[in-house]
């Protein structure tokens, strides 16, 4: 069984987590075959309905014919793990408050259990609730569900008991979770700055070449008199510049802007989650990691080397450009070092006895401490260097007086989300870019 992804079921997925839900309770012995619960288990296809219903899904291919389910087609996957979703006022929230996210029916498959296809859910779960705008999530759960309790805890969850509820025999505790507070927009674009920024009615315009999206779209603080000409302008700016024109979509974000762009065909381009974490009982030990060439080595610089920016380029320096950035190399590397340079900062660099083999940057603004860029060599994963470096990132934001951490990752992403929540990390954000098609 390969690694899993998390998304909203759809087609043939619906009823198979309807018949896996059912199939999991009966296995814990929390329902009874005979009972009408059972027969709402099963009935997925009104919970895709009238809630939010997702499923983690696998690929089960032979060794070496498949990198993963985010690589296969949804016919080639299977359904292993199921949870709903539902807002306060809708027909599954129980006990759910306004402004709440209700989580029910978590459910993994017998066969696929303690592989952390609860985790996957839950972490998917929690970030699709702060998307979803909710101000704090809420389940119950049963004294007999150790388990669950065991990993409702580890993401931050608190009991609740003068909110606990019950019938006839039944009596369920109930446990909230509530987003922590995010960097916001100014933070976030002060740890990675565009090599220009140009003022379009409050709006701040990223010009870098096209040398990543973050540092070549708008951000839009504030609602101007006339949002329709000031796009007009946005999209002239980036005609000028022979650049796409590509918009973050966000809490700053004026209301009805993301209908309006949809109206203009922007595209969704990416979803991006903001995951936060404090510093406080960071361990500074975090013994070592070895690659086939032997132990791996950490070192610490102000600035990046040509070395560690083709590390993070890629072997044809193309830097997650966008739009007509920079071909030639040399345009790529001065590119580069206006934006990551743009932010005091410190670049970690791992190597082993063939050289380097993984990077990571760690940039500082106000207590925060953000982390980006981590990209480890094909031949040396799999053995925890990423993790090994994003801890050490963040021993060095203690280190330099930050009190918490941030960084950014693609919704989609799931390995590098189940990396992230592992390590402590929590959703707090979730913006979206839009591009001109």
């Amino acid at each position: 069984m390969t690694g899993a992804v998390v998304r909203v079921a759809v087609g043939a997925q619906v009823a198979d987590a309807g018949a896996l839900t059912a199939e999991a309770y009966l296995a814990d012995r929390l329902v009874g075959a005979e009972e009408s619960y059972a027969d709402e288990l099963r009935d997925a296809e009104r919970r895709a309905r009238e809630a939010t219903l997702l499923v983690a899904l696998v690929a089960l291919v032979p060794p070496g014919e498949g990198d993963g389910a985010n690589d296969r087609a949804d016919d080639d996957l299977v359904v292993v793990g199921t949870v709903t979703l539902a807002p306060y006022g809708t027909s599954y929230a129980e006990v759910a408050e306004p402004g709440e996210l209700e989580i029910r029916m978590l459910a993994v498959a017998p066969e696929a259990r303690r592989r952390g296809i609860a985790d996957l859910l839950m972490a998917a779960a929690l970030r699709e609730a702060v998307a979803s705008g909710a101000t704090r999530v809420v389940l119950s759960t049963l004294d007999s569900m150790q388990a669950a309790q065991r990993l409702y805890r580890r993401l931050g969850f608190v009991a609740v008991p003068e909110r606990d509820w019950g019938h006839v025999e039944v009596h369920l505790r109930v446990h909230t979770w509530t987003p922590p507070d995010a960097p916001g927009a100014l933070v976030e674009l002060a740890t990675w700055p565009p090599a220009r920024v140009v003022d379009v009615d409050g709006w701040r315009v990223g010009l870098s070449g096209g040398l990543t999206r973050r540092a070549n779209s708008v951000l839009p603080l504030g609602t101007p008199p006339d949002v329709t000409a000031t796009l007009d302008r946005v999209e002239e700016l980036y005609a000028e510049q022979g650049q796409p024109s590509i918009v973050r979509v966000c809490r700053a974000s004026p209301r009805g802007l993301d209908d309006l762009l949809a109206l203009r065909d922007y595209e969704v381009m990416s979803r991006t989650d903001v995951l936060v974490r404090d510093l406080d009982g960071i361990d500074p030990h975090h013994g070592t990691v070895r690659t086939s060439a032997g132990p791996v080595r950490v070192s610490v610089a102000d600035r990046p080397d040509d070395e560690w920016l083709a590390a993070w380029s890629g072997s044809k320096a193309r830097l997650h450009a966008t739009g007509a950035a920079a071909e030639a190399d040399a345009t790529s590397l001065r590119l580069a070092r206006s934006v990551l340079g743009g932010a005091p900062a410190v670049y970690l660099t791992a190597t082993d006895a063939t050289g380097l083999v993984g990077v990571i940057r760690a940039a500082f603004a106000e207590e925060w401490v953000a982390l980006s860029c981590l990209v480890v060599a094909q031949a040396a994963r799999r053995r925890g260097l990423g993790r090994y470096l994003t801890e050490r990132a963040l021993d060095e934001g203690a280190r330099r007086g930050a009190r918490r951490a941030f960084l950014q990752v693609e919704a989609e992403n799931a390995a590098a989300g189940a990396l992230y929540t592992a390590l402590g990390f929590q959703p707090a954000e979730r913006y979206v870019y839009r591009e001109r098609s």
